[in-house]
């Protein structure tokens, strides 16, 4: 990365090419919260910005305040990019629905990184359907490259749309490496604030805008249609088999045709609303068509519904040919093609040991659920309701400590319901930067109601899970922010899980548990990965 940012050639992750785009393209402010696949967006913008780029990039507590502060630097004028991964756009929902309502002054660019195969995800939900369901423009790259292009053109599409414009990654695009060839950098906007009547969300400046947001989907089409990033390959002859692939599926297609055979039609999409156009160029000249796309069936389900005629077969994960859940492969598309798999170089002559993943050896969480599962002995009837982050290994055997996780914050507020049913003792077991991201307002609710449970808030001092990014819950200010939601202090109780205080620890775990109230433990001790890096 250079510091005066001229015309090169990198070699960038997927992510880090998003980046750089932005950068190039004027950006003037980018907020995220941590989350794999996309977290490398945000630490290659503080690099950046480290090195006197004159633009902020900051962590936030969760995705929602990272869009509400993304959209007040685009309501004052200028180019602002958010960034998360797909399950962060659930908590980022609200302000994303209502700023395809608000729309966008200065350019507004949410990137979201989906994990198809659920590699460190609890789902595999696809975020084209979020841009569908806000009806604002999305784009997918398929190569590093039109991540890095896509980035830049998509601030210039956001204004002159005025809304917000989605960027789509997948897992395999955002943490492959390519050479990315780049441009010279935009400066940024000046201030300009627009119409506050458009940002301020009363029903009558709502009904104005939302039929605003209506009217500009006929532009949204023609825009997809005019798009270079588009393409359309007429080949064969008429009534033969017709492709279309998006995203990374399109290199996953090019890849299973591997030069040999006759190659069919093939319509690239890269954008979305879909260009109607091309699809119906694409339908008049094939007598089938095949759906290849990285994700839920988006295109597939749309093409049925708008192109579908009698006698038109259309093929994908719907009918079958392609699966319905996972990554798709160069080899799954090649079988969808009616082409033989590549040679491969046969079975493994041995059986690979299992290696299921673990706590790191030392690490603070082991102590604590060891102390924590001592002290639950004489207590068969409770439950751990626990978190996202590295102690969710902790249902995983040697501890087999915890028996939950949903969402980020969602401990605290299911040991809550869990104690209201009956459960005792109810147990949360919850992170520093996750109860922060989610967790303050579920204990929040606890404390006024009063609630039989305990809560033990892991303190490592980072957010250890995605890499060791700062933590916003951490330090002494935990222990005030705790007593500040109601939680009685003298059962505000702190331990450091280290072995020579197992047996105390035990004890004050124990003593909380047959408390009859609300009680919340900090278990402070700073993760020995982040340690080894300062000592470093």
């Amino acid at each position: 990365m250079k510091g005066n940012l001229e015309m090169t050639n990198e070699i960038l992750l997927g992510d880090e090419a998003v980046a750089l785009g932005a950068i190039h393209a004027g950006l003037s402010a980018a907020y995220s919260y941590p989350g794999t696949p996309a977290s490398e967006i945000m630490e290659y913008l503080i690099r950046a910005s480290a090195g006197g780029a004159g633009f902020k990039a900051a962590w936030s507590v969760n995705e929602k305040t990272a869009y509400e502060e993304a959209l007040g630097v685009s309501f004052a004028g200028k180019r602002a990019m958010v960034s998360f991964k797909h399950v962060g756009l659930n908590v980022a929902a609200d302000p994303f629905m209502n700023s395809a309502i608000t729309g966008a002054n200065g350019g507004l660019v949410v990137v979201s990184a989906d994990d198809p195969g659920m590699h460190s995800s609890q789902n595999e939900q696809d975020s084209r359907f979020y841009a569908q369901y806000a009806r604002i423009f999305c784009l997918e790259p398929s190569s590093h490259q039109e991540a890095y292009d896509m980035t830049r053109q998509a601030f210039r599409i956001s204004e002159d749309l005025g809304f917000p414009v989605m960027i789509r990654m997948v897992t395999r695009l955002a943490h492959s490496r390519a050479t990315v060839a780049s441009g010279p950098a935009e400066p940024q906007k000046p201030l300009h604030p627009g119409d506050w009547k458009d940002w301020t969300l009363l029903p009558s400046n709502a009904r104005r805008r939302f039929d605003l947001l209506i009217r500009k989907q006929a532009d949204m089409i023609a825009l997809s249609d005019a798009l270079p990033f588009n393409s359309l390959e007429i080949r064969g002859d008429r009534g033969s088999l017709g492709i279309i692939a998006s995203g990374i599926g399109y290199n996953y297609f090019r890849e299973a045709l591997d030069g040999n055979g006759p190659a069919p039609s093939v319509l690239k999409i890269a954008s979305y609303p879909l260009p109607e156009g091309l699809v119906r160029r694409l339908f008049d000249h094939s007598g089938a068509v095949l759906v290849i796309e990285e994700g839920y069936p988006l295109i597939e389900s749309s093409v049925k519904g708008f192109f579908g005629v009698p006698g038109k077969e259309i093929r994908g994960k719907l009918s079958g040919e392609l699966p319905a859940s996972g990554e798709l492969t160069p080899d799954l598309v090649r079988k969808a093609l009616g082409r033989a798999e590549f040679p491969g170089r046969g079975p493994v002559p041995f059986k690979a040991a299992g290696r299921p993943p673990q706590l790191c050896v030392g690490c603070p969480h082991a102590d604590t659920l060891k102390a924590l599962n001592e002290a639950r002995e004489a207590y068969p009837a409770s439950i751990v309701f626990s978190d996202i982050g590295c102690y969710t290994l902790g249902a995983l055997p040697p501890w087999n400590a915890v028996q939950s996780c949903v969402c980020m914050g969602a401990s605290v507020s299911m040991a809550h319901g869990g104690s209201d049913a009956g459960v005792h003792p109810s147990v949360a077991v919850i992170g520093d930067s996750t109860f922060a991201h989610s967790g303050i307002t579920s204990l929040l609710s606890a404390a006024a109601s009063g609630t039989d449970m305990t809560v033990i808030i892991l303190d490592n001092s980072t957010t250890a899970m995605t890499g060791g990014q700062p933590s916003l819950g951490t330090g002494p200010g935990l222990f005030r922010l705790v007593e500040g939601l109601g939680v009685d202090k003298g059962h505000i109780r702190k331990i450091e899980p280290l072995p020579k205080n197992h047996a105390a620890n035990v004890a004050v775990i124990r003593e909380e548990m047959e408390h009859k109230g609300l009680s919340v433990i900090i278990a402070v001790r700073e993760c020995i990965q982040e340690g080894r890096k300062k000592r470093s």
